[in-house]
């Protein structure tokens, strides 16, 4: 039935037709902290479809899951450490193009910032205790940010539905982009690809409007999250600092 017409929809609706497709892919899904958010996920959703009424989907999460119990996952996730193998692109070089999927699905390329500074964020993985952490930090300083009218993008070689869920449950703004396909390819291009992990360097990159490297950095170690207060003051020299005043 169609809550909204009030006719009778013989047809699967798109959410008992997502519910089916998850039910699918959740078993082919490695275990693993992902793999457990995403379930968390599915299972919220359910209790929100249940408690409109609807029909019992086909795929069980695990029984309580809350949304607290995602938010927390990297608090009980294995830590990630070791040393930065590799030294980021030299600045003055201009930064190699790109184009991304962001979680919906959007197509984000370098040079859709023309004409404004971003900051690029490479980080290992969604969901991990050092990049819950550091994204956290950049969220909770956002509007530093809008100050110097610089947009942050976030980097990994996380799925887009990952992606998606993960910034739902931390309340993270900024576009989170997949190098999901061919994997690690745009890292690769950065300079901070970690074949044996599978995953980047946690890096930052500061790209001005002319698409020109004019910051680069590597943390020294996985688990370092780079000093903030490290990157205003980079910003500042590259945008200005802002009318308004900056850290207080």
């Amino acid at each position: 039935m169609d809550r909204n017409a009030g006719t009778l929809d013989p047809q699967p609706s798109r959410l008992e037709q997502l519910s089916t497709d998850f039910a699918a892919l959740a078993p082919k899904l490695p275990d693993g902290p992902e793999k457990q958010a995403l379930s968390l996920l599915h299972g919220m959703i359910q209790e929100l479809w249940r408690s409109a009424g609807s029909a019992r989907p086909a795929f069980e999460a695990p029984a309580g899951a809350t949304l607290d119990d995602l938010k927390s996952l990297h608090e009980h996730a294995p830590a990630m450490e070791g040393d930065a193998i590799n030294s980021p692109l030299s600045v003055g070089a201009k930064a190699p193009e790109f184009a991304l999927l962001d979680a919906s699905g959007r197509e984000v390329t370098l040079s859709s910032y023309a004409g404004r500074a971003i900051v690029l964020v490479f980080y290992p993985l969604d969901w991990s205790p050092g990049c819950s952490k550091q994204l956290d930090l950049y969220q909770q300083e956002w509007s530093e940010f809008e100050k110097r009218d610089v947009e942050i993008v976030g980097i990994s070689v996380d799925s887009l539905y990952s992606h998606g869920a993960w910034a739902a449950a931390r309340g993270l703004s900024m576009p989170l982009l997949a190098d999901f396909n061919p994997k690690g390819e745009v890292a690769r291009r950065y300079n901070v690809w970690r074949d044996a992990d599978g995953f980047s360097e946690r890096a930052l990159y500061i790209i001005d409007g002319e698409g020109v490297i004019r910051y680069a950095h590597v943390s020294p170690k996985l688990q370092h999250v780079p000093d903030i207060y490290e990157l205003f003051a980079k910003l500042d020299e590259i945008v200005g600092t802002p009318a308004t005043g900056g850290r207080e």
